[in-house]
């Protein structure tokens, strides 16, 4: 009850001072000031380590001619993917946890929104894509090199990036349409449509069932070809003689569910409910700032292709 009446109250002292037209206030945790703190320090290091591990990823598999590879490829369109992903959030993230205002302006928030938005359900795409071409690469090696061509690469890159700013423009359209009535506390960390749809004031039934069913699209779909591409290949993987084979595809495939567990998972628990059920707040931190950080250190870990080309690459002498 002291928790809720500090937000009131806390909800209460910006009242009359923002306006819808102004902005939104996110308010977050700021009825809990040592979680803020603890969240401020946690994203900063998450954000940190985002960005030296996919750029890491991206540099040494651009550098080193034998990571020229399909898989290595996708990887780097994750780790770009990763860097704007956590950048479209975290900076104005660990902006609000430090101030006191917590404000944010309607056009930051709608370009949080369908940034944030295009480039999660981008992932979403992406990780499919990946798991399509270990399957190939497993099932077909003597014609994977055929069959995953540069151009089909490339479509099937270019489709995952289009895919999402098309289902987040469809997601982000109809969610800043509903009336409001006024109300501009979002009662969470970042500007996020089942965060927003609960500001309304009228009936939002409609928008809740297409919001189920974009995100049944968007995450239920994939995850389950990803779960059966994988139970293809597990059992394909223990048919192998080679016993550095084995290990060498196992490695490749943990790391990829390793990688759409972390994701998909609490991804499906914010999407695939009402959003007047619960409120998801550190859930959602997990597909926007801890999944990214762990990604490179998930691929990289285990993978002595990587580990070889940085040593190579530290190993290089300058031009003189």
């Amino acid at each position: 009850m002291e928790v809720l009446h500090s937000k009131a109250a806390w909800e209460n002292q910006h009242e009359g001072n923002q306006s819808t037209t102004e902005g939104f206030i996110l308010l977050g945790v700021s009825d809990q000031p040592q979680l803020e703190l603890l969240l401020f320090v946690l994203i900063l290091i998450c954000y940190i380590v985002t960005l030296l591990g996919n750029f890491t990823i991206i540099v040494v598999s651009r550098l080193d001619p034998r990571l020229h590879t399909p898989m290595y490829f996708f990887l780097s369109n994750l780790s770009f993917l990763d860097i704007c992903y956590t950048s479209s959030l975290g900076p104005q993230m660990l902006v609000n946890f430090r101030s006191t205002s917590k404000a944010i302006s309607w056009g930051r928030c709608v370009a949080q929104l369908y940034i944030s938005l295009s480039l999660g359900c981008t992932e979403c795409f992406l990780l499919a894509v990946m798991a399509y071409d270990r399957y190939a690469a497993v099932f077909q090696p003597l014609r994977y090199a055929a069959i995953m061509s540069r151009r089909l690469c490339l479509f099937m890159a270019a489709a995952s990036w289009l895919s999402g700013l098309v289902v987040s423009l469809v997601h982000t359209l109809p969610t800043l349409q509903v009336p409001r009535c006024g109300q501009n506390h979002i009662d969470h960390i970042f500007c996020e449509v089942p965060a927003l749809l609960k500001l309304a004031c009228v009936d939002t039934s409609i928008n809740e069932a297409a919001l189920l069913s974009i995100s049944v699209f968007v995450l239920v779909v994939p995850v389950s070809l990803i779960l059966v591409s994988y139970g293809y290949i597990g059992a394909a993987v223990m048919r192998i003689h080679s016993a550095e084979g084995r290990r060498k595809a196992f490695n490749t495939c943990t790391s990829h569910l390793a990688v759409v567990s972390l994701f998909y998972g609490p991804g499906i628990y914010m999407y695939l409910q009402p959003p007047s059920k619960g409120q998801g707040k550190i859930v959602s931190l997990f597909y926007t700032m801890v999944t990214p950080m762990l990604n490179p250190l998930i691929y990289t870990l285990r993978n002595k292709e990587v580990h070889g080309a940085l040593r190579r690459l530290l190993r290089r002498k300058p031009a003189t």
